[in-house]
Parts: C-alpha cells; sequence; structure tokens
C-alpha cells in the first residue's frame, strides 16, 4: 500500500488582488513602451498567466486602458485625499508625478482633447470648482469664472511642466521643474487670495 501525500492547494489571489495585479501591470507597460504597446496578450505575459484570465477582468483593450485611466487619476489625486498634506506638497506632488509619468500624462491629454467629461479625468472637478467659486477670489476686484480659473489651474498643473521639460528646458532636473512650478502656482494662488500664507 501506498501512501500518497495530499499535494498542497495552490493559493489564488482574490479577484480584486488579480484585477489590481493587472492594472498596475498595464501601467508599467504603458510607462515603459507607450500606450500603443498596451494589449490584453502582453499584459497576460507580462503576468504570467493566460489571456483569459485577463479577460476574465476586462472584455477588451479598451476596458483595461479606462482602468488604467481610473487608476492614474487617483495616484494624481492622492494629495489631495490626505488632510494632512500642504497645499505645497500637494502642488509639488502633482508636478513630480506628471514629469515621472509621461505616457500616464498622454492619456490625460487625450481626454482633455478629445471632449471626455473631466470628471472622468479629475473626479474631484466639481469640489475644485466649488472651492474656488466660494473663496472670494479676487474679492474687490472682477470676479473670478471659477470654472476657467480651474480649468487653467488644472491643464497647467498636468501639461505645464511636462510641456516645460520637452519644449522649453529639456535639460533642468524634475526637482528644478517643481520647484519652478511650485513657485510660480503658489504665487497665482496668493494673488487670487486662494492661497493665504
Amino acid at each position: 500500500m501506498t501512501s500518497s501525500k495530499a499535494l498542497p492547494q495552490r493559493r489564488h489571489k482574490s479577484f480584486e488582488a488579480t484585477h489590481q495585479e493587472i492594472i498596475e501591470t498595464a501601467v508599467r507597460l504603458i510607462s515603459e513602451q507607450g500606450v500603443g504597446s498596451l494589449s490584453i496578450s502582453a499584459v497576460a505575459r507580462a503576468l504570467g498567466i493566460d489571456r483569459t484570465t485577463v479577460y476574465y477582468h476586462f472584455d477588451g483593450r479598451e476596458a483595461l486602458l479606462a482602468a488604467v485611466k481610473v487608476w492614474s487619476s487617483a495616484e494624481l489625486a492622492k494629495a489631495f485625499n490626505q488632510p494632512d498634506v500642504t497645499q505645497q506638497e500637494r502642488i509639488d506632488y502633482t508636478t513630480r508625478y506628471v514629469l515621472e509619468n509621461p505616457e500616464l500624462t498622454k492619456l490625460w491629454m487625450d481626454d482633455f482633447l478629445a471632449g471626455v467629461d473631466i470628471r472622468k479625468s479629475y473626479p474631484f472637478w466639481d469640489e475644485f470648482v466649488a472651492v474656488v467659486r466660494d473663496s472670494g477670489a479676487y474679492e474687490g476686484r472682477d470676479p473670478v469664472d471659477a470654472e476657467v480659473y480651474c480649468i487653467n489651474m488644472l491643464t497647467s498643473a498636468v501639461f505645464g511642466a511636462w510641456a516645460f521639460r520637452n519644449s522649453i528646458c529639456p535639460t533642468a532636473s524634475t526637482e528644478t521643474i517643481v520647484r519652478r512650478f511650485g513657485d510660480e502656482r503658489r504665487r497665482v494662488l496668493r494673488l487670487s487670495s486662494l492661497l493665504r500664507d
């Protein structure tokens, strides 16, 4: 009589853990090779899993790309979700994120230029506009158009540093650009009474 040992059961990751791992792998592939390189097969290969597993989570490349955009929006907004983070740290975090993630920034740019509702790319839009509208910005002077002001600030924050590095000062270090953009954003916020030192 032979004794058979029970084989250890393979532990499966939870649905959520696998889902998140697929998204983060897609983010890494986009960051390394550009959005054009993203495919269900490439993600499956990178993870060492079958394509059907990826399809179980996402019905195709576009659904996966949409999840990457949501993930990227959440990462970009991370500093704004922490109450103990200063405004300077938020500004600097945003600039650094944009500079360190150019391919993800391009996804944002594509959405803005394609006319996708801004709330899908930047879920804090309505809150941002309300804060500016209720702040008394430029009080006693011409009233601020909160939506126009916010889109100017947001596009500057998301695209300004990236365009500056690529088109104006390609040799500047990330920290130099973070400092220069931070100084200028704080100056503008002070002028509009949205930042009080």
